[in-house]
């Protein structure tokens, strides 16, 4: 009997086990983490507006003999000086030169002598007038002969046309003067070197005369600047115009280097994405779109310029998609999320606590 009574409240506590509730399963849903979306909308992209090409003399003046035949004793300038206008550059042998004036002066002496004999004897019958005109005539070319090798020994010191910079030498000690030849010395002019980027033709309908730009320089370097001149016109083959923009004189802006000006007020309106949302890895710049499902998948993008916390989407999804707007969230594809427009995201909720045994 007694074992009887010992097996009925066993049997009670098996069927009091029994009946106790299992607790109910999160969905995938309520486990979804919360992240903030952005939707891809066109938008104003400030400082957006960039543009590239070579840094060139403003202007360029070439330095050649005006005189031919005479050799090079002195070369007085070297690539990178800097010289002014009317400063020496190269120095010509004088000799041969020196010996015509002195035969010249010579001859000279000799006609004028001569024509001055027959001063006042014009129609009094000593020499026909011919022969008085002639005399006169030959003194008055012997000085201009004169005048001309004294005018050519002045050359002989070939002198820099403009203050500037020399760009480029092409001269030597012993080199024979030769008209027509290869410039001798090329000379930015006031040393003034400037970016000439090219840019289309819609991008220079948004820019003007006197608008600020940063360049970078090649050793990443940075320089203030502004637009001095829009060219007229655009090349029929590439499309693409030319705008100067001007740069102070630095040791670091090199003729023939390379630049890339971002116009700092220039703004447009383009399908774009704040920088966060957009990751980089291996295979290239994508985003992370959230689907209606709320799921989301990687979709490859091509970004372009940025500006303003902003980046361009040149290709990509279309307008009106939603997006993680960071990209560093580490989701995978097909991962459900629960997406907040407008706000930062919640903190993910915490996992419920066991139920109390009743």
């Amino acid at each position: 009997m007694r074992s009887q009574f010992l097996i009925v409240p066993v049997l009670c506590v098996l069927a009091l086990a029994g009946c106790k509730k299992p607790e109910p399963k999160e969905t995938e849903a309520e486990r979804a983490r919360a992240v903030r979306v952005v939707r891809i909308e066109p938008r104003a992209v400030t400082g957006s507006l960039a543009a590239s090409g070579d840094l060139v003399p403003r202007e360029e003046a070439a330095v050649m003999p005006e005189v031919s035949g005479y050799r090079v004793t002195r070369v007085l300038a070297d690539l990178g000086d800097h010289v002014r206008a009317g400063q020496t550059l190269v120095v010509l042998d004088p000799t041969l030169l020196e010996a015509q004036i002195a035969q010249s002066r010579a001859q000279l002496a000799q006609v004028e002598d001569q024509a001055e004999r027959v001063s006042g004897l014009d129609g009094q019958g000593v020499l026909s007038q011919e022969q008085i005109v002639q005399r006169r005539l030959q003194a008055d070319i012997a000085r201009a002969n004169l005048r001309t090798l004294q005018t050519q020994r002045s050359k002989l010191s070939v002198t820099a046309p403009v203050s500037g910079v020399i760009l480029e030498r092409n001269v030597r000690p012993g080199d024979q003067a030769t008209l027509g030849a290869t410039p001798w010395f090329r000379i930015a002019r006031d040393s003034l070197i400037e970016l000439s980027a090219q840019m289309s033709e819609d991008d220079m309908a948004r820019v003007r005369v006197g608008q600020p730009a940063t360049v970078s320089l090649p050793g990443g370097a940075t320089a203030q600047g502004r637009i001095r001149l829009i060219s007229p016109q655009v090349n029929e083959q590439t499309k693409l115009g030319e705008v100067r923009v001007s740069l102070p004189v630095r040791s670091d802006i090199r003729n023939g280097g390379y630049g890339r000006a971002v116009f700092g007020d220039a703004s447009s309106t383009t399908l774009a994405v704040p920088e966060t949302a957009v990751r980089y890895d291996a295979d290239g710049a994508s985003v992370m779109v959230v689907g209606d499902d709320n799921r989301v998948h990687r979709a490859p993008v091509r970004v372009g310029a940025r500006g303003a916390g902003l980046v361009q989407l040149e290709s990509g999804p279309p307008a009106g998609t939603r997006v993680v707007a960071t990209a560093s969230a580490l989701l995978l594809d097909g991962d459900m999320v629960r997406p907040v427009e407008g706000t930062a995201a919640a903190a993910a909720p915490a996992a419920k606590a066991p139920a109390a045994a009743k």
